[in-house]
């Protein structure tokens, strides 16, 4: 073997590790006991806790906080992206009692900043492998303008199912009241698993800010 050779060898020996001690330590109970509440949804609080891509080693970060006025509140997801060995952040809240059963979308009123992010809603279940993989995360890409106010619903029927960041063939329909989360994304991938594109996610190292008004399910009985 060549003094090259081993150089890259551990080289790559050191990322490796480095990608293996932040998976130890990331922390995604402590995240989730700090939650940040804001929002409600049939009027119940949302709470909000991140969930990035430093769970499988990365070193992107979510730095999210809610920001009240006389008025209403707003959940800020902002934060930086690192695609050096990830790519994705996430804020997530738990549903109270699921969506009731007659839910066909949610609507979303929100301000971004020119990037597609992701809506997720799922069952709550942690895991990524096993049995989980029968119960998929359900993704919708929600593009966004630059600094613009705008108002999107989301039919609950365009849903994608997901696991691990991909979409799966699945005999699984979304039932709105085994919906036991909901959250938002900024992720290297679009819901179909095709990557998302560099105008709408960024490169290397960057900023991101999604700036959420109001959650609401869109019942049956009403009009979108």
């Amino acid at each position: 073997m060549t003094s090259l050779s081993i150089q890259t060898t551990i080289i790559i020996l050191l990322l490796v590790m480095g990608q293996v001690i932040r998976i130890m330590s990331y922390d995604r109970a402590a995240n989730e006991r700090n939650a940040i509440p804001g929002l409600k949804l049939l009027g119940k609080p949302l709470q909000w806790h991140r969930l990035d891509d430093g769970v499988m080693g990365g070193q992107s970060e979510t730095l999210h906080q809610v920001v009240e006025s006389s008025a209403d509140e707003t959940l800020h997801f902002t934060g930086q992206i690192n695609t050096q060995g990830g790519g994705f952040c996430s804020v997530r809240s738990p549903i109270e009692g699921g969506l009731p059963s007659d839910t066909t979308a949610i609507r979303v009123s929100f301000r971004g900043d020119g990037k597609t992010y992701k809506f997720l809603l799922s069952d709550g279940n942690k895991s990524a492998f096993g049995p989980s993989r029968r119960s998929p995360s359900w993704q919708a890409d929600l593009p966004t303008e630059k600094n613009g106010d705008e108002t999107k619903v989301i039919p609950l029927n365009s849903l994608t199912p997901s696991v691990i960041g991909g979409p799966v063939s699945t005999d699984v329909t979304l039932d709105p009241t085994q919906v036991k989360e909901l959250g938002f994304m900024l992720s290297l991938k679009l819901s179909n698993g095709e990557p998302n594109p560099v105008e709408t996610f960024g490169s290397g190292i960057f900023p991101f800010s999604l700036k959420i008004r109001s959650i609401e399910a869109v019942r049956a009985s009403e009009k979108d």
